[in-house]
């Protein structure tokens, strides 16, 4: 049995005890409660029964339950609490007092560009927030559009069109959503984003507006193909909000804005508007009868108007079925339930093709119309004609003077009086207006216009322009370039200088927007209308200047070029000044100016190069001069014959030394019967040859000794003035 045929009174979840009914649709009953442990009213959402055993139902409406209820938005109707009882899941919903917008709209109450603006911008908000984590709502329509007592804006029933497509009820290939206001990639089958419900809220408050919808048609389908790929007519009771209202509609889904930039051009032109009058709030009520039974259920169904109708349509492009018979005009109206304040459920599912819906009528006790005496009714008739006659004479001076209006626009305040005094007008002179058009001071706007034929002293309403309408300055403080920074303030109705200036500094990347002026003015808030701003754009980080890291460790160096932003390299060199392992200079070289991010090559010593002495015994002076300086090393002194062959050297043959070391070459005279050179017996000295002895002729200080090209009178170092040969001796 489902909790709604049962008397009220009944508690869900130990806490919540329903009071009232408050309405029913589709998908659920919703019932006034009172939270018995806080101590509050709140609205609870019943399912329906035959949702409740839909299990593919039932999984997608607790994941979005979860999802809903996280949301916590000043604009978005809140989700207190969900549970599950013996009949199925329930939600616990803000309560609101204030009706809806679709109360407004069926009692035929349209509002004035103001109101609609700030219900716009409110909505949008709501709408943003929840697009931002990855809710769209799919089914925004005046019934969801909530109020509080104080006229604020919920919106309603996230999750509830999402939930409902994985009924197993809904065919596939099928698309939920009110036909009235379904955006046309809905109507399509395609897939939504948050664009999409800002196309559907355009819609609302073009009919809040206007009191109709466009694109409205026979049946659902042909209202939805209707608006495929055609643009909303802008009428003249949009007013300002005509182009915002068009781009919002704009059947191309990549041309509207996003809900969030929405919010922001509604906000600026609700606050330029002149302040409007109170919202007519329709106050939500209980719905008499308390209790609501099956059958009550049903006639609520079959009732619900167009507004309120869920569509689930069959797309001819993906089925190829072709849409049904048109719904009667019974079907189309909309029923205003005695009682009854729209609850923003979604309502009832039509099928496209599909039987239309009985409308039920709810009958009138009829009473007899009371009698009165005829003599007091003529008495009574006679006198009202009398005294209507009388004023009539009165205010219509009919022997009162009639002229033309005058024109007036364009002309100054105190020009357009004298033109209408003069004609003997009272001119009325009404609050200044903005104007894109109109220079400030000059009349913009008059009422009665030109050429109306007036009665003398009556009032010529005359409304001057202010000039250029201020527009909010969007905010470009959000890491974002000269495109997108453009882009921005083009769609403010602003124009962007950018880069107007170029400047290094740290705290901004390369490319990014620093900050942005209007007249001298940093980071403006608003400014007028069509008016350039000037947009500084970072240059990266300032140059940075090279510091002198010769002599110090590698480790020092890279940590003060890392530091500094730089990208460090090492490279090794031999130094006979620079120690091992200390910085013999930088590529670039300090003192140079480098942007952060570049490449500095520290070049480490590798201390002096080492090499080996190299063999050269019995080798001519020439062959062992050759030999020892590829090796990198010089020869300083040759001591014995010049003609003769190596025997020894200093340092030694095969010991390692620094580049650049001195090697001495001793020699003596080759042996007479051998040829000299790297074939001779190297390690015997010649018979004869000269060889070092104490006391023989000492040669001057680093110079070779002169032969007389024989054996004989050769003279040899002593080891008392050139040193001697080292360990290896002759035959090394």
């Amino acid at each position: 049995m489902s909790i709604v045929s049962e008397p009220l009174g009944r508690v869900l979840g130990n806490r919540y005890r329903l009071v009232a009914g408050l309405g029913s649709g589709a998908s659920a009953h919703v019932f006034l409660a009172e939270d018995m442990v806080l101590q509050r009213r709140v609205a609870v959402k019943v399912l329906q029964p035959q949702l409740v055993r839909d299990e593919a139902f039932l999984r997608r409406f607790r994941a979005e339950a979860r999802s809903v209820a996280a949301l916590n938005h000043p604009h978005v109707l809140r989700v207190f609490d969900w549970g599950e009882g013996e009949d199925g899941p329930y939600l616990v919903l803000e309560y609101l007092e204030g009706g809806s917008l679709f109360d407004m709209i069926a009692r035929g109450r349209k509002l004035s560009p103001g109101q609609a603006a700030r219900i716009g911008a409110q909505a949008a908000e709501g709408l943003a927030y929840a697009h931002a984590r990855g809710i769209v709502h799919r089914d925004v329509k005046p019934a969801n559009i909530l109020f509080d007592e104080e006229g604020r804006v919920r919106v309603a029933d996230f999750g509830v069109a999402r939930a409902l497509a994985s009924a197993s009820t809904t065919d596939p290939g099928t698309m939920l959503g009110t036909a009235r206001y379904a955006s046309p990639e809905q109507a399509r089958g395609l897939l939504l984003d948050g664009r999409s419900d800002v196309y559907s809220l355009g819609l609302v408050l073009y009919e809040a507006l206007v009191g109709t919808v466009p694109f409205t048609r026979e049946t659902p389908h042909a209202t939805l193909q209707a608006r495929i790929g055609e643009r909303v007519p802008v009428t003249p009771e949009l007013g300002v909000l005509g182009p915002v209202l068009a781009e919002a509609c704009n059947p191309r889904q990549e041309a509207r804005p996003h809900a969030a930039e929405l919010a922001r051009r509604l906000a600026a032109l609700a606050e330029e508007l002149p302040p409007s009058l109170p919202l007519p709030l329709v106050r939500r009520g209980a719905v008499a009868g308390a209790t609501l039974g099956a059958k009550g259920a049903a006639d609520l169904t079959a009732g619900a108007a167009d507004d309120e109708l869920t569509l689930v349509a069959h797309l001819a492009a993906t089925t190829g079925q072709t849409p049904g018979a048109a719904f009667s005009a019974g079907e189309r109206a909309r029923i205003v339930h005695e009682g009854l304040a729209d609850t923003g459920e979604p309502t009832a599912t039509i099928r496209m093709g599909a039987p239309a819906l009985a409308s039920t009528r709810t009958s009138r006790r009829r009473y007899p119309p009371r009698r009165w005496p005829w003599v007091v009714a003529l008495l009574v008739i006679v006198a009202c004609v009398l005294a209507a006659g009388g004023v009539y004479v009165a205010k219509s001076k009919l022997l009162t003077a009639s002229h033309q209006v005058p024109k007036v626009l364009g002309e100054t305040v105190a020009s357009a009086r004298r033109a209408l005094l003069a004609d003997h007008f009272v001119p009325k002179v009404d609050a200044a207006v903005s104007s894109t058009k109109v220079a400030a001071g000059k009349i913009v706007r008059q009422i009665p216009g030109r050429g109306v034929s007036l009665k003398e002293g009556s009032t010529v309403q005359i409304v001057p322009s202010r000039g250029e309408p201020s527009v909010r300055v969007p905010s470009l403080a959000t890491g974002i370039d000269c495109k997108f920074a453009t882009r921005l303030l083009e769609e403010a109705n602003l124009k962007a200088r950018c880069p107007a200036l170029l400047a290094f500094t740290a705290r901004v990347p390369q490319g990014d927007v620093i900050n942005w002026s209007y007249d001298k003015k940093l980071d403006p808030k608003t400014a007028p209308y069509g008016s350039t701003i000037l947009v500084a754009v970072s240059r990266g980080p300032p140059p940075v200047r090279l510091p002198p890291l010769a002599g110090e460790t590698y480790t020092q160096a890279a940590k003060t070029l890392s530091a500094d932003g730089f990208v460090v390299k090492e490279a090794g060199s031999y130094s006979t000044t620079v120690p091992a392992g200390l910085v013999i200079s930088t590529t670039p070289g300090a003192g140079a100016s480098l942007f952060v991010g570049s490449s500095v090559t520290v070049t480490v010593s590798n201390g002096p190069q080492v090499v080996t002495v190299p063999t050269t015994v019995g080798d001519t002076v020439s062959q062992a001069t050759a030999a020892i300086q590829s090796a990198g090393l010089t020869v300083s002194a040759v001591y014995g014959p010049g003609t003769g062959v190596v025997f020894t050297t200093d340092p030694l043959a095969g010991q390692t030394e620094n580049v650049g070391t001195t090697v001495v070459l001793y020699t003596e005279q080759p042996p007479s019967t051998g040829v000299g050179g790297r074939g001779s017996r190297r390690g015997t000295p010649a018979s004869g040859s000269a060889t070092p002895a104490s006391g023989s002729a000492t040669p001057a200080s680093g110079q070779s000794t002169a032969t007389s090209g024989s054996g004989t009178g050769t003279q040899a170092p002593t080891s008392g003035n050139l040193p001697a040969p080292g360990p290896g001796s002759r035959g090394q």
